[in-house]
């Protein structure tokens, strides 16, 4: 399995992503995605900068994927799209159907993210036949149809299973940052600068709960699949997807690395728990609540 580093889901200042990247230059995932998917507004790092970095990484042997928009609100982004869409360097990945059309009258291929709802084999061979490379399983999806899936998986087809980060949930028209901060959205003044992880949200017996990021609403735990590998392999998935983190990033490759490379031994997680902020999750890939974390590895 190849290992994936996922679009930066968070708005970070422009030097921090920039040294991110000079770092994953030398890291063993060998799939990087770029490009802002959450927030229009979030613009210190622009398209043209996205594909010089996208460039660097070239160089550095790394497969370069440029990330849509996932909600798209405005004419401004849908012209901003059709560019994205339109560049001749890198293959997209299409993170709303809007793109897909896009890409498929293009006659482009492309890659399908975790929020386009891909939940059965006729969607499946409906997207592979429009120029589907590659598509990432929805993450309220389970083993169970992960398994169905790939028995009816198109040849050609990739599949990618997001392996840890936060889980997106949902997104909104509304910024539920700035209503945080009793701002409006048109003057949101930028506070998701403030939460390079996002802003955590508590229940009232003070448990950790979802995290604010925006326009997208995250689990508070981080989704992780390392006790799992095994049982991905098996079904043949072909690309382990890590979400960036503001801190710990590196580290978290290095231990999917590892695994990857030792199949013979069962991977457990308590090492990569100590670099998780807020504790672990895999409850939607076995089949149960979210929140559930099923440690150990089915025999």
């Amino acid at each position: 399995m190849k290992l994936s580093i996922g679009p930066i889901q968070y708005f970070w200042e422009r030097q921090q992503v920039l040294c991110f990247y000079q770092q994953v230059a030398d890291s063993p995932a060998e799939i990087i995605y770029l490009g802002e998917v959450i927030c229009s507004k979030r613009r210190l790092v622009k398209t043209k900068d996205w594909i010089a970095i996208g460039e660097e990484l070239r160089q550095s042997g790394k497969e370069v994927i440029l990330s849509s928009l996932t909600l798209l609100e405005a004419a401004s982004e849908t012209g901003a799209l059709k560019k994205l869409c339109n560049n001749e360097d890198f293959m997209v990945e299409a993170n709303d159907i809007s793109a897909v059309q896009l890409l498929s009258a293009a006659g482009k291929a492309f890659v399908t993210g975790p929020s386009v709802n891909i939940y059965n084999q006729h969607s499946l061979r409906l997207l592979a036949a429009k120029g589907l490379k590659r598509w990432v399983l929805p993450v309220e999806l389970g083993l169970k149809t992960l398994a169905d899936m790939q028995a009816a998986r198109p040849a050609g087809i990739e599949t990618e299973v997001f392996a840890l980060g936060r889980l997106p949930l949902a997104y909104s028209a509304r910024c539920y940052t700035a209503r945080s901060h009793n701002l409006p959205k048109d003057n949101c003044q930028f506070k998701c600068l403030d939460y390079p992880d996002g802003r955590m949200l508590k229940t009232r017996e003070n448990q950790e709960f979802l995290i604010l990021n925006g326009t997208q609403t995250q689990s508070a735990l981080t989704h992780q699949v390392l006790e799992k590998l095994p049982e991905l392999a098996k079904l043949g998935v072909d690309v382990l997807r890590i979400s960036p983190q503001s801190s710990n990033t590196l580290e978290i490759i290095e231990i999917f690395d590892s695994a990857r490379k030792a199949p013979e031994i069962k991977p457990t997680g308590d090492e990569l728990l100590k670099l998780l902020p807020a504790g672990a999750c895999n409850g939607y890939l076995v089949g149960k609540a979210g929140l559930d974390y099923e440690v150990n590895p089915a025999a």
